[in-house]
């Protein structure tokens, strides 16, 4: 499994779901190296950071994507955001990996723009607010984070 997160409170609501990987072989990605003390053990992949402010890094934040994903070849991969681990939803289809994207909680008016990007794209998406939930995409599976 691949879990993937930007940094800061996108990384801190992925490692809230951690102990449901207990027994499983999970490869963590994300935008700063010292997060490897935050998953002991683990093995951590690291790509640089990118958004609407410095949309001129994408290119090189897919590069590093499809190779953390073809490094790993994961089965599953499962992200809280934001717009860098699309990417990585992306070349997960592409291998054929089940895909999760869970949109972040502070996002409790609208869906974020990553979000509504990832409904289009993962095989599954979830809300943390029910009032978010639009039938299928993105479901509603209570506040899991």
């Amino acid at each position: 499994m691949l879990a993937v997160a930007s940094g800061g409170g996108h990384w801190v609501q992925l490692l809230r779901l951690a102990p449901a990987w207990v027994d499983c072989d999970v490869s963590f990605a994300t935008v700063h190296r010292y997060s490897a003390a935050d998953v002991p053990g683990q093995r951590l992949f690291t790509f640089a950071d990118a958004s609407r402010k410095n949309v001129w890094m994408f290119p090189l934040v897919a590069l590093q994507m499809l190779w953390i994903v073809l490094r790993v070849w994961p089965r599953v991969v499962i992200t809280t955001g934001a717009a860098p681990p699309l990417l990585a939803l992306l070349f997960g289809r592409l291998i054929g990996a089940r895909t999760l994207w869970i949109d972040s909680i502070a996002n409790s008016e609208i869906l974020s723009s990553s979000g509504v990007m990832a409904g289009k794209i993962a095989h599954q998406s979830c809300t943390q607010w029910p009032d978010l939930a639009q039938g299928q995409r993105p479901a509603y599976w209570g506040a899991v984070l």
